[in-house]
């Protein structure tokens, strides 16, 4: 496919965290990208808006519950009227909790984990669909994990979450055959962040990707020549 020269507009959900700031700093380098980004935690924000408050202009940063479908879809509407070329979607929110099987499982702690990891992202798809589906082509990246294939003790509602997001990866794949969408699943291992090392100590930590290496990977599959990938699960 030939490459189109345009201004891309693309929203990172979730995106002041470790990886959502590592993809940030790669998308920025293309002059010809803007972004939308979502947050929840304000002391995320701050420390975004010191490391990029020089890109206002290229920037919309915005306080979003993203569990929300009316919150998610007033975002969209305020997005579309200001930049309507809507090209990529990388859905980055999400959250773990480990420590207890099965019988131990809380409805509260099964809630939260379907909620940041499985809801956030459902939501966000359903909205961006319709503005996606105006540009010549568009991407997704959803953000999944291995847990999802090799369910580890301890940890089931995580794993059920994310192996929720490895379906609805699926299914977007074959609803968007033979359109300009396509969509891609990361699936990490584990990201090499100051919470991942806290949680888990003792593990080998120099073969751990950072965040930047899989923020190499997102970039390119937000990009027009990812269009081959539609479905693909990519671990990283």
């Amino acid at each position: 496919m030939p490459e189109l020269q345009r201004v891309r507009t693309v929203v990172i959900s979730g995106g002041t965290g470790w990886l959502g700031q590592a993809l940030t700093a790669r998308l920025l380098r293309n002059e010809d990208v803007r972004l939308a980004v979502t947050y929840l935690i304000p002391a995320e924000a701050a420390g975004f808006e010191d490391r990029f408050g020089t890109y206002h202009d290229r920037i919309i940063l915005r306080r979003v519950d993203v569990t929300d479908s009316q919150a998610v879809e007033g975002f969209f509407a305020e997005l579309n009227e200001k930049w309507d070329d809507l090209s990529g979607v990388a859905c980055l929110a999400g959250n773990w909790a480990g420590g207890r099987n099965i019988e131990q499982t809380s409805d509260l702690r099964l809630e939260r984990m379907l909620d940041s990891n499985l809801r956030s992202t459902f939501t966000v798809v359903r909205a961006a669909l319709p503005h996606l589906h105006r540009a010549d082509w568009a991407r997704i990246v959803l953000t999944a994990s291995r847990a999802a294939f090799l369910t580890p003790p301890g940890q089931a509602a995580f794993n059920i979450a994310k192996a929720g997001v490895v379906a609805l990866g699926r299914s977007l794949a074959a609803e968007l055959q033979n359109t300009g969408v396509s969509v891609s699943v990361l699936v990490p291992a584990v990201i090499d962040t100051p919470v991942a090392r806290a949680a888990l100590p003792d593990a080998d930590h120099s073969r751990w990707p950072t965040p930047e290496d899989v923020a190499t990977v997102a970039d390119f599959l937000l990009t027009e020549q990812a269009w081959v990938l539609n479905g693909a699960e990519v671990p990283v």
